[in-house]
């Protein structure tokens, strides 16, 4: 047994020092830690995140609606903090008692109410707007289960593999081995399924794409210190070329930008207009942020 081997102790107690990236805001405890309201603008819906995979899951939804010419989808995107814990805030805990970004207050109709968890906020938004989810079986069946297995999925590849490639305070070999082999196995799923669709679920694209395509975009594209070539993810040909006509989509496009460097916030669609235009280039360039 090596020196550095951890033996667990009978009862497991809480180190604020266990080092990593977010050792300063991870905590064996739920509820808010400071009083504080969320902002809160004039549209039928306020969403609060940031873009992360998860956060831009939503707002790519928001604005593949809008592109759809669903008017009524119109949105504020308020700027969540989550190294600096504004997920902890008083609002926020309102909105999501997980503390997890993206958080949406619908206020749409006669009675307010929120929706939290990235894929139930998909869900929500297309059925209320009865877009890019079928109403008939087995098409629904089919892009459900394909929501669902990214939403089960998408912490072996963050929560596992990014944190102990990236953010662990050390390498070791063995978590890192684990989880490369995981992601890259579901990377060999996705290529297996998208050999034989167009897109995950058949020949039409749903909120199943854009679930599993902000994960695996953002890998195929680089993030976590150029992890598609540790994990070479070139060779996944059938999933390449679907990220590849998502990067083209319009929505997709402002979707990734908001919450982020190049958007911090966003209250209208005019808000693009000021951008760097070289950012809607449809051959996307980088992965987004993690």
């Amino acid at each position: 047994m090596s020196d550095d081997t951890y033996v667990p102790p009978k009862v497991w107690t809480f180190d604020p020092e266990n080092g990593g990236q977010f050792a300063g805001i991870n905590r064996p405890t739920a509820g808010a830690r400071e009083e504080h309201e969320l902002p809160e603008g004039d549209h039928p819906f306020q969403l609060y995140s940031l873009g992360t995979p998860n956060g831009v899951k939503a707002t790519i939804m928001f604005e593949e609606l809008l592109e759809a010419g669903f008017s009524d989808a119109e949105y504020d995107a308020w700027l969540i903090k989550i190294f600096e814990g504004n997920q902890f805030w008083s609002g926020f805990v309102d909105l999501n008692p997980n503390s997890k970004i993206p958080a949406l207050l619908d206020k749409s109709g006669p009675e307010r109410f929120r929706v939290f968890e990235s894929g139930s906020i998909l869900l929500h938004l297309a059925e209320k707007f009865d877009y890019l989810l079928p109403k008939t079986q087995p098409a629904r069946a089919e892009t459900l289960s394909w929501l669902m297995w990214q939403m089960g999925s998408a912490p072996f590849m963050g929560g596992g593999f990014g944190h102990f490639y990236v953010y662990a305070p050390e390498r070791y070999k063995y978590p890192i081995d684990r989880y490369a082999m995981e992601t890259k196995r579901l990377f060999a799923v996705a290529d297996m399924q998208l050999g034989k669709t167009e897109y995950l679920a058949g020949a039409g694209y749903t909120i199943a794409d854009i679930a599993a395509y902000t994960w695996l975009g953002n890998l195929y594209h680089g993030a976590y210190n150029r992890c598609d070539i540790f994990l070479s993810l070139d060779e996944y040909e059938n999933v390449g070329r679907w990220i590849r006509a998502i990067d083209a989509r319009p929505g997709a496009i402002r979707g990734r930008l908001v919450n982020t460097q190049a958007m911090a916030e966003r209250h209208s669609a005019s808000d693009f207009e000021a951008l760097d235009q070289s950012l809607f280039d449809p051959v996307r360039k980088r992965p987004d942020l993690l």
